[in-house]
């Protein structure tokens, strides 16, 4: 459960380092946003002479959280961490390596770039 003022590691190369959540795009009065959600955020630490800086406002996917996640089938999914890949507009990711482990459902959401660049999809 991500909501405004939540902090997130970034689990891609994009130069980014950690964003802090300031919004969540879809309705207007949603509190949290779960594994899939699209939100704007804004880059807390970013590595140095990188495409990102630090305060810069930008999209980003999420694609861990810490609360549990589950399937239709009885499965439950919970990671260590919360996490998101910064994406343009168009929900293409701006690096080009993901990190870490990701779900299957993104792939139903139609971030199939993102699932075809992870090492791992649970």
């Amino acid at each position: 459960m991500i909501q405004p003022q939540t902090h997130l590691n970034v689990a891609d190369n994009s130069g980014a380092r950690e964003l802090m959540c300031i919004r969540i795009i879809g309705t207007s009065n949603r509190r949290y946003a779960e594994i899939g959600d699209v939100i704007v955020a804004v880059i807390k630490e970013a590595l140095p002479n990188t495409s990102l800086e630090k305060s810069e406002v930008i999209r980003a996917v999420i694609v861990r959280t810490c609360k549990e996640f589950k399937r239709n089938n009885g499965m439950i999914i919970r990671y260590d961490d919360n996490a998101a890949v910064v994406i343009d507009q168009e929900g293409n990711p701006k690096g080009t390596r993901i990190f870490g482990a990701i779900t299957r459902e993104l792939r139903q959401l139609n971030f199939t770039k993102i699932v075809s660049l992870a090492p791992e999809v649970l």
